[in-house]
């Protein structure tokens, strides 16, 4: 499979597909097989055909590394196809086989979340901090949860304020941050975070409709 590997090391992903497709390996490399192809059918968005590998994957003899990566893409496609209640049910199986990380605490905080399960979300995030203080997204993740439901507002300024400190360039930290200085009413600071994020971000759909939002809603000048 050497070639195979090669070529998806380049992100020839389709050629690397092409070739893992039509190869012959040995029994003992069936699973490896299996976990590239997975991870091929990933990064070309085909996420049925995904899984079906990366099923195969979680119930081999693999290594640490390989069933850990495989449950998370598992999670994030179904998280990203809206199928929360799996994408929750193998971050757990994680979380359950000791695959304890700040990152895996971050993603099962927002699949829950957007199940509308405020407190465990934020209980997640919470951990996934003791675990790595200095993580960006997760502190963003729970600045923007608790802003959005408008407790904690010194907290989550705080939190926001750590993660744009740490990558000043990132839209969606910044869209984070404009929504805790709206909830403090500090209009003038959210009116100019959300046009720094919009920028950045070159017109991404969702920033733009909050920063939209806030002028309709506030009255604050173009």
């Amino acid at each position: 499979m050497k070639e195979g590997i090669r070529l998806y090391r380049q992100q020839k992903f389709r050629q690397a597909l092409d070739y893992f497709l039509e190869v012959q390996v040995e029994e003992d490399e069936q699973s490896a097989l299996s976990y590239f192809l997975g991870l091929c059918y990933t990064h070309l968005g085909k996420h049925d055909e995904a899984l079906l590998y990366l099923e195969q994957v979680v119930v081999s003899e693999l290594g640490f590394l390989q069933i850990y990566q495989a449950r998370m893409i598992m999670g994030y496609i179904y998280a990203v196809t809206g199928r929360y209640r799996l994408a929750e049910f193998e971050l757990n199986r994680l979380l359950e086989d000791g695959y304890e990380s700040a990152k895996v605490y971050a993603a099962l905080a927002y699949v829950v979340y957007a199940q509308k399960k405020t407190a465990p979300a934020i209980a997640n995030l919470e951990k996934a901090l003791r675990i790595d203080p200095d993580n960006a997204n997760a502190m963003n993740s729970l600045g923007f949860v608790l802003a959005e439901n408008g407790i904690q507002l010194d907290a989550a300024l705080q939190y926001c304020d750590k993660a744009v400190a740490r990558h000043p360039e990132n839209a969606a930290y910044l869209d984070s941050l404009a929504l805790v200085q709206r909830r403090l009413g500090n209009l003038q600071q959210a009116k100019e975070l959300y046009e720094k994020a919009v920028r950045l971000s070159r017109g991404r759909a969702d920033i733009v409709a909050n920063y939209k939002d806030l002028l309709r809603s506030s009255g604050v000048e173009v």
